[in-house]
């Protein structure tokens, strides 16, 4: 009988929220709502482009593999077709003064699209993809929109036979036939990958469902027995935005997320920003972790944003926490 070390500390502790889902765990998701919800995306009259790294359980390492934590990139690009004019000429310098955010475009019928490029690594796999996505946002009153999104592309998985041992091998250094036959066919293999999201946002709030994953493994390319399961993840967005005075306004938002058969992730966030340029925030999910944020328009071309997770589960004392960094160009 074939025994692997199973994928090191992925099947071990695969008990934990962070990696019971297929999909990356974002902690800014408040910030970057077109990456779950393609609902979301050209809502914004600008274009955005979005490139983020996640890097979760620092320190965990494996002494012979090297790094087995989780850890996630991606480049993600969204804009409005016939966008509005241009009411001023975006600057490079750092800016002496705050910068607004840019406008939210209600009460006029409009197109959203864009693309996603993202790499996921966490244990023995790793997950590549890429994406088209298309938006159309409905006015339902001069201050409201209502926005339903598809995302479409191609994903590969891929099982890196080079972070995992078998036993037979550890024990003795002989080769194990069935781990052969297991892995002579090919460990890599493409899935087609479709999502749908409907979102209902204004000035002052903002709604959202998604459904990831939705083909499964319908259609795939590839050969060997190496079975990666893509599962369908159902995830819900919301969060409020109330106007403390002329220069403070404070967010809550809340994020959860489910797939059968991991159980549900719920995160909720509250964000303080001053005059639209910075902002903080802290973060909670439920068993996981406590984040800390900060972020700034640097200029009115450049935005930053940074989290730290706090792990408040079993692994605080295996791990240093992780990192969240994203970095966000505007053409306005």
């Amino acid at each position: 009988m074939l025994y692997i070390k199973n994928i090191l500390l992925l099947v071990s502790l695969t008990s934990s929220v962070a990696l019971s889902q297929q999909l990356p765990q974002f902690s800014q998701f408040h910030r970057n709502q077109g990456m779950t919800n393609p609902g979301a995306i050209g809502s914004y009259d600008f274009m955005d482009v979005t490139v983020g790294s996640r890097y979760q359980w620092l320190g965990m390492n494996n002494d012979m593999q090297g790094n087995v934590a989780p850890r996630s990139a991606y480049l993600n690009f969204a804009t409005t077709l016939q966008p509005e004019p241009v009411r001023h000429n975006p600057s490079l310098r750092t800016s002496a003064g705050p910068i607004k955010n840019p406008e939210l475009g209600t009460g006029k019928l409009k197109h959203g699209i864009g693309g996603q490029v993202i790499a996921d690594e966490y244990g023995a796999f790793r997950e590549i993809g890429f994406s088209g996505t298309y938006a159309i946002h409905v006015p339902l009153t001069e201050k409201v929109n209502i926005s339903l999104g598809a995302r479409i592309g191609m994903s590969n998985h891929t099982f890196l036979a080079e972070k995992a041992q078998v036993l037979s091998h550890m024990e003795g250094g002989a080769n194990d036939q069935t781990y052969q036959n297991f892995t002579k066919d090919g460990y890599s293999r493409m899935f087609m990958d479709f999502s749908t999201g409907l979102y209902l946002y204004s000035k002052r709030f903002f709604v959202g469902i998604t459904g990831n994953k939705l083909t499964q493994d319908f259609v795939s390319i590839g050969s060997g027995i190496t079975n990666f399961d893509p599962v369908m993840h159902f995830d819900v967005i919301g969060g409020v935005y109330f106007n403390l005075n002329y220069d403070l306004t404070l967010m809550p938002s809340l994020s959860m997320k489910y797939m059968n058969p991991a159980p549900p992730v719920a995160q909720l966030n509250m964000q303080l920003e001053y005059k639209e340029w910075l902002w903080c925030g802290l973060g909670y999910r439920y068993k996981d972790a406590a984040i800390i944020m900060v972020g700034a328009n640097i200029n009115e071309r450049f935005k930053l944003g940074y989290s730290f997770d706090y792990s408040t589960s079993r692994f605080n004392n295996f791990t240093a926490g992780g990192h969240e960094i994203v970095l966000g160009l505007m053409f306005r």
